[in-house]
């Protein structure tokens, strides 16, 4: 019983994790990268359908994304969502391939993608401290209902905060590491 809680406990807590490695691949660093158009949709036969199912992006050097749209018509509709997205890109299409230039980050700029860098990592600090929340509350409840010891549930509080702070440790970590890559040049 404790040893599920642990387990499901470290599952969300790992889900967790790769969130904010997801959150954050979407901020821009000066470099190309094609997770930067993850979460741009385009208008596909009256459907809002992601750009990578109906285009191949590649990184074609370190300031230049590639779109080569599957059909020739979804040329000026994958332009248009380029630019209405919130990522400040031009792009320009020369015959069957787009191209967009990714612009050097002005140090203002890239200070302030750190600062919500450094306000994701914290968002998901507080989802793990959740996680710790929920879990001591269960070992409450479980303690209460006589359903496991007290020096059993003063262990899987240990426990939990032994992965709490393993985890909050890795947020911290990648962070400064997405911060890192973020304000070198």
């Amino acid at each position: 019983m404790l040893d599920e809680l642990i387990a499901d406990a470290e599952m969300r807590m790992k889900k967790s994790l790769a969130n904010l490695q997801n959150e954050l691949s979407k901020l821009r660093t000066g470099r190309a990268s094609t997770a930067l158009l993850d979460h741009i949709r385009v208008d596909y036969y009256g459907t809002a359908t992601p750009l990578n199912q109906v285009s191949t992006i590649t990184a074609s050097d370190a300031r230049t994304i590639s779109i080569t749209p599957w059909e020739k018509s979804m040329i000026p509709v994958i332009e248009k969502a380029i630019i209405e997205s919130d990522l400040g890109l031009n792009p320009m299409s020369a015959s069957e391939i787009i191209r967009v230039p990714i612009p050097t980050l002005t140090e203002e700029r890239r200070l302030e993608i750190s600062k919500v860098a450094r306000a994701e990592g914290e968002s998901f600090k507080v989802a793990i401290r959740n996680i710790r929340r929920n879990c001591n509350s269960d070992l409450k409840e479980w303690q209460k209902l006589k359903e496991i010891t007290e020096d059993e549930e003063r262990s899987g509080q240990d426990r939990i905060q032994k992965l709490t702070d393993r985890y909050i440790e890795d947020i911290s970590a990648i962070v400064k590491e997405k911060e890192t890559e973020i304000m070198t040049v």
